[in-house]
Protein backbone atom coordinates (compact mmCIF):
# COMPACT_ATOMS: atom_id res chain seq x y z
CA UNK A 1 0.00 0.00 0.00
CA UNK A 2 0.99 3.63 -0.51
CA UNK A 3 0.49 5.60 2.71
CA UNK A 4 1.43 9.13 3.73
CA UNK A 5 2.05 9.50 7.48
CA UNK A 6 1.40 12.95 8.97
CA UNK A 7 2.52 14.31 12.34
CA UNK A 8 1.21 17.84 12.68
CA UNK A 9 2.31 20.29 15.36
CA UNK A 10 1.18 23.83 16.06
CA UNK A 11 3.97 25.27 13.89
CA UNK A 12 5.28 22.19 12.11
CA UNK A 13 4.28 19.42 9.73
CA UNK A 14 6.23 16.17 9.48
CA UNK A 15 5.41 13.56 6.90
CA UNK A 16 6.81 10.30 5.60
CA UNK A 17 5.75 8.51 2.44
CA UNK A 18 5.65 4.71 2.63
CA UNK A 19 5.31 2.18 -0.16
CA UNK A 20 4.83 -1.43 0.95
CA UNK A 21 5.94 -0.47 4.48
CA UNK A 22 9.21 1.05 3.19
CA UNK A 23 9.93 4.74 3.77
CA UNK A 24 10.49 6.43 0.41
CA UNK A 25 10.71 10.09 1.39
CA UNK A 26 10.30 12.42 4.36
CA UNK A 27 9.48 16.10 4.67
CA UNK A 28 9.74 18.31 7.75
CA UNK A 29 8.23 21.79 7.55
CA UNK A 30 9.12 24.05 10.48
CA UNK A 31 8.12 27.50 11.75
CA UNK A 32 4.71 27.55 10.07
CA UNK A 33 3.13 30.96 10.60
CA UNK A 34 6.45 32.74 11.05
CA UNK A 35 8.16 35.17 8.69
CA UNK A 36 10.62 32.56 7.39
CA UNK A 37 9.56 28.93 7.37
CA UNK A 38 11.82 26.02 6.45
CA UNK A 39 11.11 22.75 4.66
CA UNK A 40 13.60 19.87 4.62
CA UNK A 41 12.94 17.11 2.08
CA UNK A 42 14.91 13.86 2.16
CA UNK A 43 14.59 11.61 -0.87
CA UNK A 44 16.90 9.21 -2.75
CA UNK A 45 19.75 9.89 -0.32
CA UNK A 46 19.57 13.61 -1.07
CA UNK A 47 18.42 16.56 1.06
CA UNK A 48 16.58 19.57 -0.35
CA UNK A 49 15.93 22.67 1.77
CA UNK A 50 13.36 25.35 0.96
CA UNK A 51 13.06 28.59 2.94
CA UNK A 52 9.92 30.68 2.41
CA UNK A 53 6.98 32.06 4.34
CA UNK A 54 4.28 29.46 5.04
CA UNK A 55 1.28 31.04 6.70
CA UNK A 56 -0.71 27.96 7.77
CA UNK A 57 -1.14 24.21 7.40
CA UNK A 58 -3.03 24.58 4.11
CA UNK A 59 0.02 26.33 2.62
CA UNK A 60 2.25 23.67 4.16
CA UNK A 61 0.20 21.01 2.37
CA UNK A 62 0.50 22.96 -0.89
CA UNK A 63 4.29 23.00 -0.50
CA UNK A 64 4.31 19.29 0.30
CA UNK A 65 2.39 18.55 -2.91
CA UNK A 66 4.62 20.88 -4.94
CA UNK A 67 7.85 19.28 -3.68
CA UNK A 68 6.63 15.70 -4.03
CA UNK A 69 5.50 16.37 -7.61
CA UNK A 70 8.57 18.36 -8.67
CA UNK A 71 10.89 15.65 -7.35
CA UNK A 72 8.65 12.98 -8.90
CA UNK A 73 8.19 11.28 -5.55
CA UNK A 74 4.41 11.25 -5.84
CA UNK A 75 3.10 12.90 -8.98
CA UNK A 76 -0.53 12.03 -8.36
CA UNK A 77 -1.75 12.04 -4.76
CA UNK A 78 -4.98 10.24 -5.64
CA UNK A 79 -3.02 6.99 -5.90
CA UNK A 80 -2.52 7.03 -2.11
CA UNK A 81 -4.33 4.24 -0.29
CA UNK A 82 -4.55 6.33 2.88
CA UNK A 83 -3.25 9.27 4.85
CA UNK A 84 -2.40 8.30 8.43
CA UNK A 85 -2.46 11.00 11.10
CA UNK A 86 -0.83 10.85 14.50
CA UNK A 87 -3.47 12.23 16.88
CA UNK A 88 -2.25 12.79 20.41
CA UNK A 89 -5.43 12.34 22.44
CA UNK A 90 -8.47 10.19 21.83
CA UNK A 91 -9.76 10.24 25.39
CA UNK A 92 -11.82 7.19 26.32
CA UNK A 93 -13.43 7.10 22.90
CA UNK A 94 -10.75 5.36 20.81
CA UNK A 95 -8.93 2.14 21.62
CA UNK A 96 -7.77 1.52 18.04
CA UNK A 97 -7.13 3.47 14.83
CA UNK A 98 -10.22 4.60 12.93
CA UNK A 99 -11.16 6.02 9.56
CA UNK A 100 -11.75 9.74 9.99
CA UNK A 101 -15.37 10.78 9.57
CA UNK A 102 -17.24 13.94 10.62
CA UNK A 103 -18.23 12.08 13.80
CA UNK A 104 -14.59 11.20 14.56
CA UNK A 105 -13.55 14.81 13.99
CA UNK A 106 -16.28 15.99 16.36
CA UNK A 107 -15.02 13.59 19.03
CA UNK A 108 -11.40 14.74 18.60
CA UNK A 109 -12.66 18.31 19.01
CA UNK A 110 -14.51 17.39 22.21
CA UNK A 111 -11.32 16.12 23.85
CA UNK A 112 -9.30 19.22 22.95
CA UNK A 113 -9.37 20.32 26.64
CA UNK A 114 -7.32 17.19 27.41
CA UNK A 115 -4.66 18.08 24.81
CA UNK A 116 -5.05 21.78 24.02
CA UNK A 117 -1.58 22.12 22.50
CA UNK A 118 -1.79 19.07 20.24
CA UNK A 119 -5.27 18.06 19.08
CA UNK A 120 -6.02 21.40 17.37
CA UNK A 121 -2.83 21.05 15.32
CA UNK A 122 -3.69 17.46 14.43
CA UNK A 123 -7.10 18.66 13.24
CA UNK A 124 -5.54 21.43 11.14
CA UNK A 125 -3.74 18.86 9.01
CA UNK A 126 -6.82 16.62 8.80
CA UNK A 127 -8.95 19.52 7.54
CA UNK A 128 -6.26 20.64 5.08
CA UNK A 129 -6.00 17.21 3.45
CA UNK A 130 -9.77 16.73 3.44
CA UNK A 131 -10.24 20.04 1.64
CA UNK A 132 -7.83 19.13 -1.17
CA UNK A 133 -8.18 15.33 -1.35
CA UNK A 134 -11.63 14.43 -0.01
CA UNK A 135 -11.66 10.97 -1.62
CA UNK A 136 -8.46 9.69 0.01
CA UNK A 137 -9.23 7.78 3.25
CA UNK A 138 -7.74 9.49 6.30
CA UNK A 139 -6.92 7.37 9.35
CA UNK A 140 -6.44 8.61 12.91
CA UNK A 141 -3.90 6.73 15.04
CA UNK A 142 -4.09 7.85 18.66
CA UNK A 143 -1.17 8.06 21.11
CA UNK A 144 -3.57 7.14 23.90
CA UNK A 145 -5.28 4.18 22.20
CA UNK A 146 -2.81 1.43 23.18
CA UNK A 147 -3.31 2.20 26.87
CA UNK A 148 -7.11 2.01 26.76
CA UNK A 149 -6.74 -1.62 27.80
CA UNK A 150 -5.68 -0.48 31.29
CA UNK A 151 -8.07 -1.83 33.96
CA UNK A 152 -10.11 0.60 36.03
CA UNK A 153 -7.91 0.18 39.10
CA UNK A 154 -4.93 1.39 37.02
CA UNK A 155 -6.52 4.35 35.26
CA UNK A 156 -8.55 5.82 38.14
CA UNK A 157 -7.10 8.45 40.46
CA UNK A 158 -8.01 8.16 44.13
CA UNK A 159 -10.10 11.32 44.04
CA UNK A 160 -13.91 11.79 44.05
CA UNK A 161 -15.39 9.69 41.23
CA UNK A 162 -17.56 12.53 39.96
CA UNK A 163 -14.41 14.31 38.73
CA UNK A 164 -13.83 11.47 36.32
CA UNK A 165 -17.44 11.46 35.17
CA UNK A 166 -17.81 15.23 34.85
CA UNK A 167 -14.32 16.35 33.79
CA UNK A 168 -12.75 13.14 32.39
CA UNK A 169 -10.05 13.20 35.07
CA UNK A 170 -8.34 9.82 34.76
CA UNK A 171 -5.08 8.33 33.53
CA UNK A 172 -4.76 7.96 29.75
CA UNK A 173 -1.08 7.36 29.03
CA UNK A 174 0.88 8.45 25.96
CA UNK A 175 3.62 7.19 23.61
CA UNK A 176 1.19 4.35 22.88
CA UNK A 177 2.24 3.99 19.25
CA UNK A 178 5.88 3.56 20.29
CA UNK A 179 5.11 1.13 23.12
CA UNK A 180 2.93 -0.93 20.76
CA UNK A 181 5.62 -1.06 18.07
CA UNK A 182 8.55 -2.05 20.31
CA UNK A 183 6.47 -4.64 22.17
CA UNK A 184 5.74 -6.41 18.87
CA UNK A 185 9.37 -6.15 17.76
CA UNK A 186 10.56 -7.50 21.11
CA UNK A 187 8.33 -10.54 20.71
CA UNK A 188 9.89 -11.21 17.29
CA UNK A 189 13.40 -11.02 18.74
CA UNK A 190 12.55 -13.26 21.67
CA UNK A 191 10.83 -15.69 19.31
CA UNK A 192 7.60 -15.98 21.25
CA UNK A 193 4.05 -14.73 20.66
CA UNK A 194 3.41 -11.29 22.14
CA UNK A 195 0.39 -12.82 23.90
CA UNK A 196 2.76 -15.11 25.85
CA UNK A 197 5.05 -12.40 27.21
CA UNK A 198 5.18 -9.95 30.10
CA UNK A 199 7.12 -6.90 28.94
CA UNK A 200 8.24 -3.62 30.44
CA UNK A 201 8.79 -1.12 27.64
CA UNK A 202 10.80 2.02 28.40
CA UNK A 203 10.39 4.91 25.95
CA UNK A 204 13.20 7.21 27.08
CA UNK A 205 13.57 10.46 25.19
CA UNK A 206 13.11 14.10 26.16
CA UNK A 207 9.67 12.82 27.09
CA UNK A 208 9.80 9.47 28.85
CA UNK A 209 7.33 6.79 29.83
CA UNK A 210 7.23 3.18 30.98
CA UNK A 211 4.53 0.64 30.16
CA UNK A 212 3.60 -2.75 31.59
CA UNK A 213 2.54 -4.86 28.61
CA UNK A 214 1.07 -8.14 29.85
CA UNK A 215 0.27 -10.73 27.21
CA UNK A 216 -0.13 -8.17 24.45
CA UNK A 217 -2.09 -5.51 26.35
CA UNK A 218 -1.00 -2.40 28.20
CA UNK A 219 -2.13 -2.84 31.81
CA UNK A 220 -0.37 0.25 33.19
CA UNK A 221 1.79 3.14 32.05
CA UNK A 222 3.65 5.91 33.82
CA UNK A 223 2.14 8.97 32.10
CA UNK A 224 -1.29 9.90 33.35
CA UNK A 225 -4.00 12.38 32.44
CA UNK A 226 -1.20 14.44 30.89
CA UNK A 227 2.39 13.59 29.86
CA UNK A 228 3.63 15.25 33.05
CA UNK A 229 3.11 12.26 35.33
CA UNK A 230 5.58 9.43 35.77
CA UNK A 231 9.29 9.24 35.03
CA UNK A 232 11.70 12.13 35.39
CA UNK A 233 12.13 13.60 31.89
CA UNK A 234 14.19 16.15 30.01
CA UNK A 235 12.20 19.17 31.16
CA UNK A 236 9.20 17.58 32.93
CA UNK A 237 9.13 16.81 36.63
CA UNK A 238 7.37 13.47 36.54
CA UNK A 239 5.84 12.20 39.80
CA UNK A 240 5.71 14.70 42.66
CA UNK A 241 3.60 15.57 45.68
CA UNK A 242 0.51 17.39 44.33
CA UNK A 243 0.42 19.52 47.48
CA UNK A 244 3.51 21.34 46.16
CA UNK A 245 1.30 23.22 43.70
CA UNK A 246 -1.08 24.89 46.21
CA UNK A 247 1.93 25.48 48.47
CA UNK A 248 3.65 27.47 45.71
CA UNK A 249 0.42 29.33 44.91
CA UNK A 250 0.14 30.40 48.55
CA UNK A 251 3.71 31.65 48.28
CA UNK A 252 2.93 33.96 45.39
CA UNK A 253 3.45 31.80 42.30
CA UNK A 254 0.97 32.13 39.42
CA UNK A 255 -0.61 28.85 38.35
CA UNK A 256 0.49 29.39 34.73
CA UNK A 257 4.08 29.92 35.87
CA UNK A 258 3.97 26.69 37.89
CA UNK A 259 2.59 24.76 34.92
CA UNK A 260 5.34 26.13 32.67
CA UNK A 261 8.00 25.31 35.26
CA UNK A 262 6.83 21.72 35.71
CA UNK A 263 6.66 21.08 31.96
CA UNK A 264 9.55 23.11 30.58
CA UNK A 265 12.03 23.88 33.37
CA UNK A 266 12.07 20.76 35.52
CA UNK A 267 13.39 17.21 35.10
CA UNK A 268 17.05 17.00 34.07
CA UNK A 269 17.03 20.69 33.16
CA UNK A 270 15.71 21.71 36.55
CA UNK A 271 18.41 19.80 38.41
CA UNK A 272 21.51 20.49 36.32
CA UNK A 273 20.55 23.10 33.72
CA UNK A 274 20.39 20.93 30.60
CA UNK A 275 17.88 18.43 29.24
CA UNK A 276 20.41 16.77 26.89
CA UNK A 277 21.36 13.40 28.40
CA UNK A 278 24.62 13.40 26.43
CA UNK A 279 25.71 16.57 28.23
CA UNK A 280 24.46 15.24 31.56
CA UNK A 281 26.50 12.03 31.34
CA UNK A 282 29.68 13.84 30.24
CA UNK A 283 29.35 16.34 33.06
CA UNK A 284 28.61 13.58 35.57
CA UNK A 285 31.83 11.80 34.53
CA UNK A 286 33.66 15.11 35.07
CA UNK A 287 32.40 15.12 38.68
CA UNK A 288 29.76 17.82 38.20
CA UNK A 289 27.67 17.20 41.34
CA UNK A 290 24.39 18.51 39.91
CA UNK A 291 24.77 16.39 36.79
CA UNK A 292 25.57 13.33 38.90
CA UNK A 293 22.48 14.00 41.00
CA UNK A 294 20.28 14.42 37.89
CA UNK A 295 21.56 11.17 36.38
CA UNK A 296 21.07 9.15 39.55
CA UNK A 297 17.57 10.60 40.03
CA UNK A 298 16.66 9.77 36.43
CA UNK A 299 17.82 6.16 36.73
CA UNK A 300 16.30 5.69 40.20
CA UNK A 301 12.82 6.58 38.92
CA UNK A 302 13.15 4.05 36.10
CA UNK A 303 14.25 1.32 38.52
CA UNK A 304 11.22 1.99 40.73
CA UNK A 305 8.83 1.60 37.81
CA UNK A 306 10.52 -1.63 36.70
CA UNK A 307 10.05 -3.02 40.20
CA UNK A 308 6.45 -1.86 40.41
CA UNK A 309 5.47 -3.25 37.01
CA UNK A 310 7.22 -6.55 37.69
CA UNK A 311 5.09 -6.87 40.81
CA UNK A 312 1.93 -5.81 38.95
CA UNK A 313 2.43 -8.46 36.27
CA UNK A 314 3.62 -11.19 38.63
CA UNK A 315 7.01 -11.26 36.91
CA UNK A 316 8.65 -9.99 33.73
CA UNK A 317 10.07 -11.77 30.70
CA UNK A 318 11.81 -8.84 29.00
CA UNK A 319 12.69 -5.18 29.55
CA UNK A 320 12.83 -3.12 26.36
CA UNK A 321 14.72 0.17 25.96
CA UNK A 322 13.72 2.58 23.18
CA UNK A 323 13.62 6.31 22.37
CA UNK A 324 16.59 8.63 21.90
CA UNK A 325 18.06 7.95 25.34
CA UNK A 326 16.91 4.35 25.57
CA UNK A 327 18.53 3.52 22.23
CA UNK A 328 21.77 5.49 22.52
CA UNK A 329 22.69 6.01 26.19
CA UNK A 330 24.49 2.79 27.16
CA UNK A 331 25.48 4.44 30.47
CA UNK A 332 21.84 4.93 31.42
CA UNK A 333 21.00 1.34 30.52
CA UNK A 334 23.89 -0.03 32.56
CA UNK A 335 22.89 2.07 35.57
CA UNK A 336 19.27 0.95 35.30
CA UNK A 337 20.34 -2.71 35.25
CA UNK A 338 22.91 -2.37 38.03
CA UNK A 339 22.12 -4.38 41.19
CA UNK A 340 19.03 -5.92 39.54
CA UNK A 341 20.34 -9.49 39.73
CA UNK A 342 17.80 -10.20 42.46
CA UNK A 343 15.06 -10.19 39.80
CA UNK A 344 17.03 -12.13 37.21
CA UNK A 345 18.54 -9.20 35.28
CA UNK A 346 22.08 -9.76 33.99
CA UNK A 347 23.51 -7.16 31.59
CA UNK A 348 26.06 -8.14 28.93
CA UNK A 349 28.41 -5.14 29.16
CA UNK A 350 29.95 -5.53 25.71
CA UNK A 351 26.60 -6.12 24.00
CA UNK A 352 25.26 -3.04 25.77
CA UNK A 353 28.05 -0.88 24.32
CA UNK A 354 27.55 -2.26 20.80
CA UNK A 355 23.77 -1.78 20.95
CA UNK A 356 24.24 1.98 20.53
CA UNK A 357 24.69 1.36 16.80
CA UNK A 358 22.47 -1.61 16.11
CA UNK A 359 20.11 -2.36 18.99
CA UNK A 360 19.40 -5.99 19.85
CA UNK A 361 19.76 -8.19 22.90
CA UNK A 362 21.96 -6.84 25.72
CA UNK A 363 21.38 -9.49 28.39
CA UNK A 364 23.69 -12.42 29.13
CA UNK A 365 22.84 -15.96 28.09
CA UNK A 366 22.06 -16.82 31.72
CA UNK A 367 19.85 -13.80 32.42
CA UNK A 368 16.34 -14.88 33.40
CA UNK A 369 15.02 -11.55 32.14
CA UNK A 370 15.80 -10.67 28.52
CA UNK A 371 17.12 -7.13 28.00
CA UNK A 372 16.56 -5.54 24.61
CA UNK A 373 17.29 -2.31 22.76
CA UNK A 374 14.68 -1.82 20.05
CA UNK A 375 14.78 1.36 17.92
CA UNK A 376 11.27 2.73 17.79
CA UNK A 377 9.50 3.49 14.53
CA UNK A 378 6.20 5.18 15.24
CA UNK A 379 5.66 6.09 11.59
CA UNK A 380 5.94 2.46 10.50
CA UNK A 381 3.54 1.45 13.26
CA UNK A 382 1.07 4.06 11.99
CA UNK A 383 1.43 2.59 8.48
CA UNK A 384 0.74 -0.92 9.75
CA UNK A 385 -2.29 0.22 11.72
CA UNK A 386 -3.59 2.16 8.71
CA UNK A 387 -3.30 -0.94 6.54
CA UNK A 388 -5.45 -2.89 9.01
CA UNK A 389 -8.13 -0.21 8.89
CA UNK A 390 -8.07 -0.10 5.08
CA UNK A 391 -8.37 -3.88 4.91
CA UNK A 392 -11.48 -3.69 7.12
CA UNK A 393 -13.20 -0.94 5.11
Amino acid sequence: MKILVINSGSSSLKCQYYVAQKSVASLHIERIGEAQSRATLQYAEETHIVSKQIANHHEALALLVELFKSERILEEFHILDAIGHRVVHGGEHFSKPVKITPEVIATIERVIPLAPLHNPSNLEAIHAFAAHYPTIPQIAVFDTAFHQSMPAHAYHYAIPLELKEKYAVRRYGFHGTSHSYVAKEAAKIVGKPLEALRLITLHLGNGASAAAVAYGKSIDTSMGMTPLEGLMMGTRSGDMDPAIIPYLVRNGFEIEAIETMLNKASGLKGICGTNDMRDVTVRAEEKDENAKLALVMYVYRIKKYIGAYTAAMGGVDAVVFTGGIGEHASKVRSMVCDKMEWMGVELDTEANKKAVESGGMISTQTSRVTLLVVPTNEELEIVRQCEKVIDEI
